[in-house]
């Protein structure tokens, strides 16, 4: 499985510790920035490489990290086919995996220390989508259409 990285200043740190957590777990990591905590950086512009990346099936699932993880998911969320979740726990990154389908994990880098994202991240990757609720989604899908 192949996940994309990407952090703004804010959210460096704590994305470089989860890249170290995702190599142990067997997974690729594409690092799509960025790498400097000192240097303020916009954080829409990560949001569009990663979310870009997950829309054209480019790589598995994608991984952001902000100050609060608002910034990202917002701006994640603007690409169509994107279903980014900000959760602040296990059991919300599993059922963002479960019963929304979530493609990109969005966490708080200013709020969350490293023990508990890597239980986030793990407990986002274990979880497998339900289709009974497809139907929501294909609501959500419609939405995206009408946008266009």
């Amino acid at each position: 499985m192949t996940i994309g990285l990407g952090a703004d200043h804010a959210g460096c740190d704590l994305k470089d510790a989860l890249a170290v957590h995702l190599s142990g777990r067997s997974c690729k990591v594409e690092d799509f920035g960025t790498n400097d905590p000192a240097v303020s950086v916009d954080y829409p512009q990560f949001a569009r490489l990663v979310a870009q990346a997950v829309a054209a099936k480019e790589i598995d699932m994608g991984l952001l990290v902000c100050g609060t993880g608002i910034g990202m998911s917002i701006a994640a969320n603007k690409v169509q086919g994107v279903r980014a979740a900000l959760v602040h726990d296990a059991t919300t990154a599993r059922l963002a995996r479960q019963h929304n389908n979530a493609n990109i994990l969005v966490v708080a880098g200013r709020l969350l220390g490293p023990t508990l994202a890597r239980e986030i991240v793990d407990a986002f990757l274990g979880a497998d989508f339900e289709p009974r609720h497809q139907r929501r989604l294909d609501l959500i899908t419609d939405m995206e259409r009408l946008q266009r």
